[in-house]
């Protein structure tokens, strides 16, 4: 038995796989099989034009016959103060098309936020004026084109384009004390909100948030570059902790007048949004309770500062922030989502509160709103209404009394949707979970534009290395529910045979892994290597995540983690009966949410899964911050029970397989300190386990040779230990 992982290390050679054998290279260095995409796609203001960027540079083309029409920009003339050429890689419009924004040496601070040197070109001068000497965030041009608001070291500015001049706004910002115009680390991450102010329709006013963070907890990661470490500081609340202390304010251009809008007295509550309505002095502020359960929209005056409430929602559980909200140009309605039904549906309402009509019905969940087409009062979203693992486009019409419903896409799978500037054509990149992506141009009608890419290419590809079919599969549970499931098979896959399974899991709440779309992340390719050396290699969606319903996506509310990996215990089980499976070799990974599921299994899970691989695993709730864990689990102080009895750092008795965690020491997001007290906590119990840290390395543990080298090391472990 001490040598049975040599024979795992054999499977290659036994599999007798019939194509070509996919190598790590293939897919972490080589990028074999990465589908094709439209480099530099934008739609053009006027709707019939789109743009395309190549080696010659900024090309205008046809929506309709998908020729190019014209060079816009030529990239050999876009240059430099010092003569250099700028690359077209990284750009926006003005939105009258006259002027770019170049950006150039972009770095990656967090999640969403990046800093760079940034230019604005103007296209008939071909001149480029550099914004500012250093890096800079979020520039953003004026609706005249005329301005660039930018943030730089927490404060606020804009520059006149047309003097030269920079003004500076703010003058208290300050690291780890007060941040303008940009977003907090944790409202970043969580509220997915990182450019902090808006410019108003005509460009009067900057709406901004002002952030004080100075009571914040910091939290500390020792970077390893030098003979001494630095210490990387920044203001992290977990849960439980105190929040920033937010101010929402006007800056009118012209006066030089700052306003902080009344948001009421509380400040232990959350700003998730603002958004200006159709009126210039009208700004739409979204308040939200600590507890995530009451959302308002609040419209204030710009210059007075003065609010009033223009919407309130109430949840027994909690409310998902969406940039779903469309303030309408009649200046009396606006379109937004809820749940308030069960289902997430579109909703028209009246600004002065009196009217609400809902405008989708059904057992079914509204993904993405697109646009709306105030000229033939048409709403454009995407839905799983089929089933949870689809997406079909579709338009509402609310002209008349009771709303009309269009399906504009039939063929079963999933359509990512982008829409053009006025709705009248849209983009579909069109896949399933077996065919790889084709992007094409269609008339609002549904009527075939043209094919952009048809990945002709990589279909090929997936034949000549023989990919395994993705099978779709319902798993009954032991609570009476039925999850949607999948299950990959070698190519050459032999039901005479029994197969070690190997689960991928994510989980978490509102998430979704099994749907009918292709799988382009790397680790899903990475599943395909692993099926090529003889895994069966399952994923299943628990109780908990999304396009299901309100009910069984938020039947997780206070005791994460509980109810999850039971259903994943349950889909071992039902598997493992299957004549083809080897039910003494059944693992478990996951990366994040997916690590804390691992750590689960391998616990919880100890009498069915023999070997797990948790990644950047959150190993109690308590480490992890105030916005996420607060939506799903209330206060710790609140809910003791609900973090303690299902976090993995204080069940590691339960342990009795093959455990490997791995971890980046620089993870700013589930920080190695979910790691750390884990593996403490193992040492002290007597467990065995193994383990491997990333120096530096965020969340994703990703550049240079890491992605390759934590990908070979798991496989490595899945070979010798299942």
């Amino acid at each position: 038995m001490k040598h049975t992982w040599l024979i795992q290390l054999l499977l290659p050679a036994m599999a007798f796989c019939q194509g070509k054998q996919i190598m790590l290279d293939d897919i972490f260095s080589k990028n074999l099989f990465r589908a094709e995409t439209v480099p530099g796609f934008k739609s053009m203001r006027d709707g019939h034009f789109y743009n395309e960027t190549n080696d010659r540079g900024l090309l205008k083309k046809d929506f309709i016959t998908g020729e190019t029409r014209d060079t816009l920009v030529f990239a050999a003339e876009v240059k430099d103060e010092k003569g250099n050429l700028l690359s077209l890689s990284d750009y926006q419009w003005s939105s009258d098309e006259k002027q770019l924004l170049i950006f150039k040496d972009r770095e990656n601070i967090y999640r969403r936020s990046t800093k760079a040197i940034t230019y604005a070109y103007n296209i008939q001068a071909k001149k480029s004026v550099k914004i500012d000497d250093e890096k800079i965030m979020h520039t953003t041009f004026s609706p005249d084109a005329g301005k660039v608001a930018f943030v730089k070291n927490n404060d606020l500015f804009y520059k006149d384009l047309q003097t030269n001049k920079t003004t500076r706004i703010t003058t208290d910002g300050k690291w780890n004390n007060i941040v303008n115009g940009n977003s907090d680390w944790v409202y970043e991450e969580e509220f997915s909100l990182s450019k902090a102010f808006q410019w108003s329709p005509k460009g009067t006013y900057l709406a901004y948030y002002k952030f004080n963070e100075s009571k914040v907890p910091e939290f500390s990661m020792s970077m390893y570059k030098d003979l001494y470490p630095n210490i990387y500081s920044y203001k992290y609340p977990k849960a439980g902790d105190v929040n920033s202390v937010l101010q929402i304010h006007t800056y009118n251009i012209n006066t030089a007048i700052d306003v902080t809008m009344n948001i009421g007295k509380e400040t232990d509550i959350y700003i998730p949004r603002i958004k200006w309505t159709k009126d210039e002095n009208r700004l739409g502020i979204a308040w939200m309770n600590r507890l995530q359960n009451n959302l308002r929209w609040l419209v204030a005056d710009a210059a007075s500062g003065a609010t009033s409430t223009l919407y309130e929602e109430t949840n027994k559980y909690y409310i998902e922030m969406k940039d779903d909200i469309a303030f309408l140009e009649n200046g009396k309605q606006f379109i937004q989502t809820s749940e308030r039904n069960g289902y997430n549906h579109l909703y028209l309402l009246s600004m002065d509160g009196k009217t609400i009509i809902q405008l989708t019905t059904g057992k079914y969940d509204v993904d993405n709103v697109l646009g709306v087409d105030e000229k033939n009062k048409l709403v454009y979203y995407t839905a799983a209404f089929a089933s949870p693992m689809d997406r079909q486009l579709f338009a509402v019409s609310y002209a008349g009394i009771k709303p009309s419903i269009q399906q504009i896409t039939t063929t079963p799978g999933f359509h990512n949707i982008s829409m053009n500037a006025d709705l009248s054509y849209y983009v579909d990149n069109y896949s399933t979970i077996n065919t790889p992506p084709v992007i094409s141009v269609y008339d609002v009608k549904g009527k075939l534009i043209k094919v952009l890419k048809d990945n002709s290419a990589l279909k090929q590809k997936v034949k000549d290395y023989s990919f395994g079919k993705i099978e779709f599969i319902k798993i009954p549970t032991s609570k009476g529910d039925t999850l949607n499931g999948y299950i990959l098979k070698p190519a050459n896959f032999d039901p005479s045979k029994k197969y070690p399974l190997l689960f991928y899991n994510y989980g978490g709440p509102r998430s979704q892994e099994i749907k009918d779309e292709w799988p382009g992340a790397t680790r899903k390719q990475y599943h395909q290597l692993l099926a090529q050396k003889g895994y069966i290699i399952a994923s299943v969606d628990n109780t908990g995540t999304g396009f299901r319903g309100e009910e069984f996506k938020k039947k997780t509310y206070l005791q994460l983690g509980k109810l999850e990996i039971e259903d994943q215990i349950d889909a071992a089980k039902y598997l493992g009966k299957l004549s083809y499976i080897n039910n003494k070799r059944i693992g478990h990974w996951g990366w994040s949410y997916g690590g804390f599921m691992s750590c689960l299994a391998i616990e919880k899970g100890a009498d069915v899964y023999k070997m797990a691989i948790a990644v950047s695993p959150v190993t109690n709730w308590r480490y992890y911050d105030n916005i996420y864990t607060e939506r799903y689990m209330r206060t710790p102080q609140e809910n003791p029970k609900g973090y303690d009895e299902n976090a993995p750092e204080k069940m590691v008795d339960k342990i009795k397989g093959n455990f490997l965690i791995l971890h980046g020491t620089g993870d700013d997001n589930v920080h190695f300190q979910n790691s750390v007290m884990m593996i403490e906590n193992m040492i002290q119990k007597n467990i065995e386990f193994e383990s491997g840290f990333y120096p530096n390395k965020a969340h994703g543990i990703s550049g240079g040779n890491s992605q390759y080298h934590i990908y070979n090391k798991m496989m490595n472990y899945i070979l010798k230990n299942l």
